[in-house]
């Protein structure tokens, strides 16, 4: 099966558009709800945390784990893959979602600016600005950091006017920092709830890109690329889902994300 991994429920956007690109393919969701948000913790605890999650997918029979949050495969992804991948499982692959956003998303700039709204984590981390440099050097990237955005997600904020109270003001900072911006990537999971209320308060004609879609088909491809990884891949159509809290917590807040009538089963990590 292919693992999707997340602090909590935002993984689920990501696990949503794998599924539409790769239906047949047999998947295993888990969230580490107990002890989310990652966002503000630091790296020695998110790579513990995270080498538990991948370990915990490796033994559920997943040779592919996809590390579906942001703050995970900035600060966590690359030791997992150079320091323990090699000792605990060679034959297996642990994927982020940082490299493969930052492959495209100077496609879509006109003006060669971007911005990006990310957690605390992630935007101290610099991985995207650091991965993005890579790929396209010249384009001009601002961050902003939102740290009630993934609360306010996780307690059904969608739209109330404390929501569109904290979406204003870090697009206004974000803005503030270049003008220029004709692009803003949603550089966390949870975001794209919160797309309508973004849209609302984005300056006119700036394009708002999620990253569910572009992990999908970056995901297709590596499959494509990879046969002795897609050969040890079950295809029947099967998804379970795993939560570190109470099934009952996971079931009611996997519904804000569209996945309704789920069975979660609890997994429990020694802390």
């Amino acid at each position: 099966m292919i693992g999707v991994f997340d602090s909590g429920f935002g993984g689920l956007t990501i696990l949503k558009e794998l599924q539409k690109s790769l239906p047949e393919y047999d998947f295993v969701y888990l969230g580490d709800n107990a002890r989310a948000p990652y966002g503000a913790r630091s790296f020695e605890t998110i790579y513990s945390y995270t080498l538990q999650a991948v370990q915990a997918l490796f033994d559920l029979g997943c040779p592919l784990v996809i590390l579906a949050c942001n703050t995970v495969s900035a600060k966590a992804l690359r030791t997992i893959q150079q320091n323990d991948l090699p000792k605990i499982a060679p034959q297996n692959r642990v994927l982020g979602i940082v490299r493969p956003t930052a492959e495209c998303i100077g496609e879509f700039s006109e003006s060669g600016h971007v911005g990006i709204f990310a957690t605390p984590g992630t935007v101290s981390s610099e991985s995207y600005l650091m991965e993005i440099s890579h790929f396209s050097p010249n384009l001009v990237v601002s961050q902003q950091a939102c740290p009630f955005w993934v609360p306010l997600v996780e307690n059904g904020e969608l739209d109330s006017l404390g929501t569109e109270f904290f979406i204003k003001r870090d697009i206004d900072a974000l803005f503030a920092k270049d003008p220029a911006i004709d692009t803003v990537l949603l550089a966390c999971t949870h975001y794209p709830l919160l797309s309508p209320v973004i849209q609302k308060f984005l300056p006119k004609g700036v394009r708002l890109i999620s990253q569910g879609e572009i992990v999908a088909n970056k995901t297709v491809d590596y499959l494509k690329r990879h046969p002795e990884i897609e050969n040890r891949l079950q295809k029947t159509g099967k998804t379970d889902f795993w939560t570190t809290d109470t099934v009952e917590f996971f079931e009611k807040g996997a519904f804000l994300f569209g996945k309704k009538n789920i069975s979660a089963k609890k997994l429990t990590f020694s802390y």
